[in-house]
């Protein structure tokens, strides 16, 4: 008995190329240009695992309902933003909302919802189902971060930063020149890649106990991050945060942490750095100059905070 097929192309491409009058060929649907440019490219590589890739800019947004997301039952999504190459981007504002990261999320949370993708969107979207990612682990060795996540009974949702080593893959993935025969396989094979490292990652973090989230709660700690970003110069206070997000202290870490793996100042800071190692490469800022510019009152305690998060000291730093 022949077994049957399943889908190659996931139904969302075919939606999406419906609404614009277009076809989808060879899993890839070009955007027609009287609506804008760019494409989008999808793979179902079998019932548990399948991929989109957007990059793509319209003149007018277009809603579509992704058709897929109950297909495969209880789902995980990892959504990737700003993995495409860009060109160069002048304003601090700009460099900070678009460094690499990735969204993983339960699919009781509609990361198109809470994080907003509008008209110009370069993302990787794979959606996993969960008792397939599940079956894989030793039910022993999970924290309860990956086992809250890998249960997917509770809306959840974390964001991890990109590393170079994670981008590497990407990049496999986007870059294609697979031959067509291997395609699919090859790449399978560099998404559970990606998942696993991801994983990898996420099962680093040290909570202990995991928070149901809902939208209202996620938007609030986005605007917060948000706040912080804005004002490198001026370490944050937690209390005014609070009361900027009308929650308790108390929940803002927790959730905040929860989200993004980390406390609110040890974020704040490592990008405070990043601006740092940015203003003294790329600008060509002074020591004095860059720490001053951030906030810092004593360039002893710049050096010495700038050497903990970059792995060598300012000066060295600039001259490498």
């Amino acid at each position: 008995m022949k077994k049957e097929k399943y889908q190659i192309v996931p139904n969302i491409l075919m939606k999406l190329a419906l609404l614009l009058g277009t076809e989808v060929r060879d899993r890839r649907l070009e955007i027609p240009p009287k609506f804008g440019r760019g494409y989008c490219v999808g793979f179902v590589f079998n019932e548990h695992i399948r991929m989109h890739i957007s990059n793509y800019e319209l003149y007018e947004d277009i809603i579509v309902e992704n058709p897929d997301m109950n297909a495969l039952g209880r789902v995980i999504v990892f959504k990737f933003q700003n993995i495409f190459p860009k060109g160069k981007i002048f304003r601090l504002e700009d460099q900070l909302k678009v460094i690499p990261s990735v969204l993983i999320a339960t699919s009781r949370i509609n990361t198109d919802i809470m994080i907003p993708i509008h008209s110009n969107t370069a993302t990787i979207n794979i959606e996993v189902d969960a008792d397939y990612l599940n079956g894989l682990f030793d039910l022993s060795e999970k924290s309860p971060l990956l086992q809250s996540l890998l249960d997917n009974t509770q809306p959840l949702i974390f964001e991890q930063i990109i590393y170079p080593s994670i981008q590497k893959i990407v990049d496999e993935i986007i870059s294609g020149g697979v031959d067509r025969m291997f395609e699919l396989f090859f790449l399978r094979i560099k998404t559970e890649e990606l998942i696993c490292r991801l994983l990898m990652e996420l099962d680093k973090r040290e909570e202990k106990q995991i928070y149901a989230l809902n939208g209202q709660d996620i938007q609030t700690i986005y605007k917060v991050k948000e706040r912080i970003l804005e004002h490198l110069e001026n370490p944050p206070i937690i209390k005014g945060l609070a009361v900027y997000a009308n929650m308790s202290p108390s929940k803002l870490k927790r959730l905040f942490r929860q989200i993004f793996g980390n406390s609110i100042f040890s974020y704040y800071q490592g990008f405070r750095m990043k601006e740092a190692a940015r203003l003294l490469k790329e600008e060509k800022l002074s020591v004095s100059d860059a720490g001053y510019q951030l906030g810092f009152t004593n360039l002893s305690h710049f050096s010495r905070v700038f050497k903990e998060h970059i792995g060598m000291n300012p000066k060295q730093y600039s001259k490498s």
